[in-house]
């Protein structure tokens, strides 16, 4: 097979764009359909979506590396990211047609060689001057469909790529960056729609989800995710999200209301649902909109079809300490007492896991999965709302100069009992693993006013750690019983994505820079490598030409060392870093294995 490389960098505006394209003349590549999008999780040969499926398991049926071989297991190659970009590399990677796409902090996207580790194109995305990305200059991974590549980059665009080419085939614009829009989350492909959300909810953005034409990025539909915005179909108006303005906010704080949706969302094809978190309401300080806020801190279930919300569930009502609402709802078959509903489960950053059915919306468990949680004694499972302690930060107006409420500790702090990085759920074991945090912070509230592209907080913070030992803690539940069946603590924080297999094995990193292999069924740690940078992106697995494969980013950063107060001093000695680490068995073990 001949192969030529041709170099195109093209110079301009305030960025660079250097587009290294690796023309083959083999054939295109296979197109991912919508069939291939929804039974990924059932197929090992590719990984080609975000959650290695679209229910969010994060679940492999692959079996060749399991608990009795992989402390054999060796790096096949090595992929370096390049450049003085190194900052928080939080993708989780694709694999198709002997290609693996994955995007690197910056807006950068990486086609390699699966087999080689060698570059076949990057595209690096021009970025302007005063972009405002929250919580580092992220990006969490691709989406694949037919012949494209796409991903959402810190300005607020989403960006399709030619597979082979790395060729930019369409791109739109999602919103303003001036006014405090991003977009890190991985696109989510449904029904030939690439389906987005938003960043920017310290910005006082609107919280919305999209969908688009995957081929062409024309729009199809949109969904506000704070209520009385008008939601949008084909380019007529399709309903009011909540059906009015102030139903649940005060005044005109609605029109700055926040919930956004940046931890993108996943897609039940039982249900025929799309799940997105909405984030935090705006400002943070809660005495300015009493009322429950809707739908922020929810999971909205959306209708593929007409981009409305079938259902919702809010997890922190009126929210006061930033616990949001954004992270994955994980479908799977809850089983008790003879009867198998389909359910979903969400680990909330208030500190509570809750189980739902995911046809309705209604409460089924819930049980704290982190040892402290100060805010509420726990959550009423007739009506699903929270049974507070009263402990939130003052109001400023309450104070002698009206400039500071009273501060109060408090437990999950606001990177929560869990943030973005998503877990695992394993059919065998029927367990889910949660990658959690045990933290808190001094909150306190202040007066603030909404100033377009500026931050609209209302709150200021300091998170310390809650117990000496240990921050992070990898934990596997048993979603019916809430019993925690194992856990294996970490003393940094948890950042990490986390993946299971039928090999009986949890695949998690670490900020000190190791990716783990831990027995599902016990939580005994049987395998560590040193990558050289901490581990915060999401493992996968597949196979090829005969080989399981284990591949993971590895690049410390994201948000703990920004907002990560008195814990961020503790992890400052941690080096960044950039690359891909692919690893399989040594042959000899493979072998042995399979006498």
């Amino acid at each position: 097979m001949g192969s030529r490389q041709h170099d195109v960098t093209v110079r301009g505006g305030l960025g660079l764009l250097a587009v290294s394209i690796f023309a083959c003349s083999a054939q295109a590549a296979a197109p991912v359909t919508d069939s291939a999008i929804v039974t990924d999780a059932d197929t090992t040969g590719d990984v080609v979506s975000y959650g290695m499926g679209t229910r969010g398991q994060r679940y492999s049926p692959l079996t060749q590396i399991n608990s009795n071989n992989v402390g054999g297991m060796v790096p096949a190659w090595a992929f370096s990211f390049g450049g003085e970009k190194q900052r928080g590399q939080e993708s989780q990677p694709l694999v198709h047609d002997g290609k693996i796409f994955v995007t690197g902090s910056y807006s950068r996207l990486f086609a390699i060689d699966a087999r080689t580790g060698e570059e076949l194109w990057q595209y690096e995305h021009r970025l302007p001057d005063g972009i405002l990305p929250c919580c580092d200059v992220v990006n969490r991974g691709a989406g694949l469909y037919d012949d494209l590549v796409i991903f959402g980059t810190l300005d607020a665009q989403i960006v399709a790529l030619n597979q082979d080419t790395g060729k930019v085939v369409w791109k739109e614009r999602i919103d303003d960056y001036k006014a405090g829009y991003s977009q890190t989350a991985a696109p989510l492909i449904v029904k030939g729609m690439v389906i987005t959300g938003v960043s920017g909810g310290e910005f006082g953005i609107v919280g919305r989800v999209e969908a688009r034409d995957a081929k062409t990025g024309k729009m199809v539909w949109s969904r506000p995710t704070v209520e009385g915005h008008m939601g949008y179909l084909n380019g007529e108006e399709n309903g009011i999200s909540g059906g009015a303005a102030n139903k649940t906010w005060p005044g005109d704080l609605w029109k700055t209301g926040g919930a956004a949706t940046w931890n993108g969302g996943t897609y039940d094809p039982d249900v025929d649902l799309i799940f997105f978190g909405a984030g935090n309401p705006a400002p943070w300080n809660a005495h300015m909109r009493p009322g429950d806020n809707l739908f922020s801190t929810s999971t909205v279930a959306i209708d593929p079809d007409d981009g409305k919300i079938k259902w919702h569930f809010q997890y922190t009502p009126n929210d006061g300490w930033d616990y949001d609402g954004v992270n994955e709802t994980v479908s799977f078959d809850y089983k008790k007492r003879r009867k198998t509903i389909k359910a979903a489960g969400h680990a909330d950053r208030n500190g509570f896991f809750y189980v739902l059915n995911r046809k309705n919306g209604k409460l089924l468990n819930a049980f704290p999965f982190v040892d402290r949680v100060d805010w509420a004694e726990g959550i009423d499972l007739k009506t699903g709302r929270p049974i507070e302690t009263g402990l939130r930060p003052g109001d400023p107006a309450d104070s002698a100069d009206g400039k500071k409420g009273k501060d109060v500790f408090v437990a999950p702090s606001f990177l929560g009992g869990k943030n973005w990085m998503p877990m695992a759920y394993s059919p065998d074991t029927g367990y889910f693993y949660v990658p959690t945090n045990e933290w808190g912070m001094d909150i306190w509230n202040e007066p603030v006013a909404y100033k377009r592209g500026a931050a609209y907080l209302g709150a200021g913070f300091t998170i310390k750690p809650v117990f000496d030992d240990y921050i992070g803690a990898l934990r596997a539940f048993d979603p019916v019983t809430g019993e925690k069946v194992w856990e294996a603590k970490n003393q940094a924080p948890l950042w990490g994505g986390v993946m299971s297999t039928a090999g009986n094995l949890v695949f998690t990193g670490t900020p000190e820079g190791y990716l783990k292999a831990f027995d599902a069924k016990t939580g005994e740690e049987l395998w560590k490598f040193q990558t050289g940078s901490g581990v915060v992106g999401s493992p996968i697995t597949w196979e090829m030409d005969g080989d399981q494969y284990v591949a993971v980013a590895s690049g410390w950063g994201g948000a703990v060392p920004l907002w990560g107060g008195d814990v961020a001093k503790t992890v400052k000695y941690l080096n960044q870093g950039g690359s891909l680490w692919v690893f399989k068995l040594p042959s000899t073990v493979r072998a042995a294995s399979s006498n």
